[in-house]
């Protein structure tokens, strides 16, 4: 795990408990937003905008098609705690005209990385 400005991390491994509740608690509260690089299978979190952790990726060697916008929710369960939304995730050319990751195969791939990574939505 390598630490970045604006307190966005990219995770490789999985983050501990308490650098998760303080990115929660210093960010918005209830949640933290990520980008999820599914090729290359890191994750960063943290920041105000997913742009900025997409960037983050972006220089760090990831590949635009691969990069997909969620927030996380702790406490909300492993159904629950995966929110697919992101105004990075609006890219036609991939086959996704909306916020929301469309294709059901996508988003289990980020859902899988996202609890393997920062959690199941277990509380804090």
């Amino acid at each position: 795990m390598a630490d970045h400005p604006h307190d966005i991390l990219i995770l490789e491994r999985r983050i501990d408990h308490e650098t998760l509740r303080r990115l929660v608690q210093d960010g918005f509260g209830d949640m933290v937003k990520l980008v999820a690089d599914v090729r290359r299978g890191v994750i960063a979190i943290g920041g105000e905008l997913h742009a900025d952790a997409e960037q983050i990726l972006l220089d760090a060697g990831s590949r635009q098609e691969d990069l997909w916008g969620a927030n996380y929710y702790p406490g909300r369960g492993r159904d629950g705690c995966v929110e697919f939304t992101a105004p990075i995730n609006i890219s036609p050319a991939r086959g996704n005209r909306g916020m929301e990751i469309g294709d059901p195969v996508l988003r289990e791939r980020v859902r899988n990385l996202t609890n393997a990574l920062v959690g199941e939505g277990e509380e804090h």
